[in-house]
């Protein structure tokens, strides 16, 4: 069983409700999925961390074989080439590791290079497997963690596995979720947590996934994301 906790802004509890579903089962593992502000590693302590980087190939230039034809700098949809004062310059921080302009190059004048783009951490807690990722600073895209940290996991899963998506409904969730056999949407109790709250509602059904709520924060006064949930 695959459960993905997510929710559409930070701050509602997602964290706190992933590693206790992880805790209360006889034999889980929780997946941090939130590689830009993982947390659920200072809940429950994971020991005996080993520690793994995490690459993606972008073009390195040879200059010496570059004719300035330009092509690659048509290419890419991302804007991570240019050509400057003769010489092609690959923009590392926006290239998307497509690997198109090597492929299209009529040179042979650009090779593919790994670079670091954060890591995996594993380690145990109990009964819990922790798995965490960590996006090194600037870097624009956590996907390529996510999928070596479900790769890990699903080689020899235990009975639950526990996803502690990002907030929100960018790429890196849809990478987080679309192995999940179930959602759970976790929401705060107002106007504004509900307009957040349907854009996750909204990717879970996209993906025909089923799903609950967890209704945090609950107050006395009237609540618009129940009232969605129970009109919907």
């Amino acid at each position: 069983m695959r459960i993905a906790v997510l929710s559409g802004k930070g701050g509602t509890g997602k964290t706190l409700i992933s590693v206790n579903l992880a805790s209360v089962a006889e034999a889980s593992a929780y997946i941090d999925c939130d590689v830009e502000e993982p947390n659920g590693h200072l809940f429950l302590s994971p020991e005996n961390i080993q520690e793994d980087d995490v690459t993606v190939l972008i073009p390195q230039v040879d200059n010496t074989l570059c004719d300035g034809c330009r092509q690659c700098v048509s290419f890419c949809r991302f804007n991570a080439l240019a050509y400057v004062n003769e010489q092609l310059i690959v923009l590392e921080d926006i290239c998307h590791s497509c690997g198109g302009c090597v492929l299209i190059c009529p040179q042979q004048a650009l090779r593919e290079k790994a670079k670091i783009i954060g890591q995996v951490w594993q380690g145990s807690s109990e009964r819990v497997q922790v798995t965490t990722g960590m996006l090194m600073p600037g870097v624009h895209s956590g996907t390529p963690i996510v999928s070596q940290m479900m790769q890990t996991n699903m080689a020899n899963p235990p009975q639950l596995i526990v996803i502690d998506c990002p907030p929100g409904s960018s790429c890196i969730v849809m990478s987080s979720i679309k192995n999940s056999n179930y959602c759970v949407l976790v929401a705060e109790p107002t106007i504004f947590g509900l307009h957040n709250f349907k854009m996750v509602y909204d990717l879970v059904r996209l993906f025909q996934l089923p799903c609950g709520v967890v209704l945090n924060k609950q107050q006395t006064y009237t609540d618009p994301v129940k009232q969605f949930c129970l009109d919907n």
